[in-house]
């Protein structure tokens, strides 16, 4: 999931590509560009998307059930039929759809969500806030133009893109989200000072910190929305009910979502006294995303050690 997720990243990276390949040519061309490309992906879309499993030979469970009765004896017709009523009850239990409070007291789902908000703040206020940053900024004492400060922004989503797949690769290995996440998080706290203090000494110092920061800032945002939402919407309270999984995973992309739009919203203010008080407020929305994940962590540490001990 961690792989699949990195389309926003990729997405980001061509987008500031495009617009800053086109931007010596005015800068309403950085917004045509980008959007035929969106006109131009949203047919083929429509074109080639499969609607249903069934169109690419995938059959459907009741058709299997329906194929059985078909093909089997007469003396099993009684036991399929039976089956066949099993199922048809289990997706009567199964279609209702969980209601919203009842997904928010789900373990987990609360705390995800908020570590999301905060980790969706840092990640949108870099997206937004980093080629304006980097114009601003003298890196080894010389301003560099708009056109590279954007080909310069993609290092941060290039690290995102392999921050993302390798926090779900050490999840699958150790099975535990949230220690992955808070590890990445407070790594990336040091990540962030360094790039402030150091970015500037030179291209390749910039370049370093800024696909660090991207590595681990992007590495929990990725795997949230992803693996954690599959695995809090499928356990085993709401029995793996598909209709409990879409309503966590809304109220947690949905939650992020909130700290995407209000992230570059504050740091317009804030950057008016200054970038440090930008990245203390990134710092400090790290850390209070961190903080959401403590109580988890200390479970699946103690799981761990429970696991161990048994064995």
């Amino acid at each position: 999931m961690g792989a699949w997720n990195s389309n926003t990243s990729v997405g980001n990276i061509i987008g500031s590509v495009v617009a800053s390949g086109v931007l010596e040519f005015g800068w309403g061309w950085s917004f045509v560009v980008p959007g035929l490309l969106i006109i131009l992906v949203g047919i083929l879309v429509f074109l080639f998307l499969v609607v249903n499993p069934e169109d690419m030979g995938f059959v459907h469970p009741g058709m299997e059930t329906e194929m059985s009765v078909e093909t089997g004896s007469v003396g099993n017709l009684h036991n399929v039929e039976s089956e066949e009523s099993k199922l048809i009850e289990s997706d009567h239990s199964d279609s209702s759809a969980i209601g919203f409070i009842e997904a928010w007291k789900l373990p987990g789902v609360a705390p995800f969500a908020f570590c999301l908000f905060f980790s969706k703040l840092v990640a949108y206020t870099f997206l937004y806030w980093l080629p304006f940053y980097i114009r601003h900024t003298a890196v080894a004492g010389v301003h560099i133009s708009h056109k590279t400060a954007g080909l310069l922004s993609t290092i941060f989503d290039i690290g995102g893109v392999l921050g993302g797949i390798t926090a779900g690769f050490i999840s699958d290995i150790i099975e535990a989200r949230a220690i992955t996440s808070i590890l990445f998080l407070f790594l990336s706290i040091p990540a962030l000072v360094s790039y402030r203090v150091f970015g500037s000494l030179s291209k390749l110092a910039n370049i370093a910190l800024l696909f660090l920061s991207g590595f681990l800032v992007n590495g929990p945002y990725s795997l949230i929305t992803t693996a954690v939402a599959a695995d809090l919407g499928t356990q085993g309270l709401n029995g793996g009910n598909s209709r409990a999984l879409a309503t966590v995973t809304a109220i947690i992309d949905g939650t992020g979502s909130v700290g995407a739009a209000l992230g570059p919203l504050l740091a317009g203010y804030i950057s008016t006294r200054g970038w440090n008080s930008v990245f203390f407020m990134l710092i400090l929305s790290i850390f209070f995303a961190g903080l959401f994940l403590i109580r988890l962590a200390r479970t699946e540490i103690q799981e761990k050690l429970k696991n161990t001990s048994d064995t």
